[in-house]
């Protein structure tokens, strides 16, 4: 099944990443892959716009089918391989409308951890404010603070939405960026608790960014939010 696949991704990507880790849940190891470069653009290569005309990664194929968005191809797989591998959707409906609310806001989660991570390399130089940045920074604050109450209520040694699902799938990736860039254990332990709680999870630690183990000094972006 997994030799019908492939998986164009790029290193540290939370979207690529959330695919390889749906797909080491599963257990579909065996899987084409090829790392591609985003500093030389490669993403952008002919390549990719066959699979994905947006440009983007990761563009993931199995067989005929082609999902590009993250949260759909890990649906998809879940959809697709139901008794194999772990389950990702959990049958209880209060757990499964949770599951979904936590997917769906991670992706909110996304868009403004790369409002501020990646603020000079979206925004052309000429047109950089530091009002935008400020309220960029002052946003993912909010946001933060809003999953680190969620945390709060499901209770210690917790997933998102009772079992290991979907919705941490789609979220880890954005929490562990977040600390690869400096935020702030002290002030957030929720989120601190909830990322030690899952690196060591096989199809999470399997499917780490190698570039992150070789050099695990990681950034100060975020240390002051």
């Amino acid at each position: 099944m997994a030799k019908s696949m492939s998986l164009l991704w790029g290193a540290g990507s939370p979207p690529c990443w959330r695919v390889m880790i749906a797909l080491e849940e599963k257990k579909l190891q065996g899987y084409k892959h090829k790392l591609l470069s985003f500093e030389k653009e490669q993403h952008k290569s002919q390549e990719v716009l066959e699979i994905n005309p947006r440009g983007q990664l990761p563009a993931f194929k199995h067989g005929d089918n082609i999902l590009n968005e993250s949260s759909a191809a890990c649906l998809y797989l879940e959809n697709q391989f139901k008794l194999q591998g772990n389950k990702l959707i959990p049958d209880s409906p209060a757990e499964q409308a949770m599951m979904f609310q936590r997917m769906m806001e991670g992706l909110t989660l996304t868009d403004k951890l790369n409002s501020v991570i990646y603020y000079d390399w979206f925004v052309p130089e000429e047109e950089r404010h530091d009002a935008a940045m400020k309220r960029n920074r002052e946003a993912l604050a909010a946001e933060l603070k809003l999953w680190e109450g969620y945390l709060q209520k499901v209770g210690a040694g917790s997933y998102l939405a009772g079992a290991f699902s979907l919705a941490d799938v789609i979220v880890f990736p954005n929490i562990a960026y977040a600390f690869r860039f400096g935020l702030s254990v002290g002030r957030y332990p929720k989120l601190a608790k909830y990322y030690s709680l899952l690196k060591d999870r096989p199809s999470i630690k399997t499917s780490w960014p190698q570039h992150w183990l070789s050099s695990p000094q990681g950034y100060d972006v975020l240390k002051d939010l």
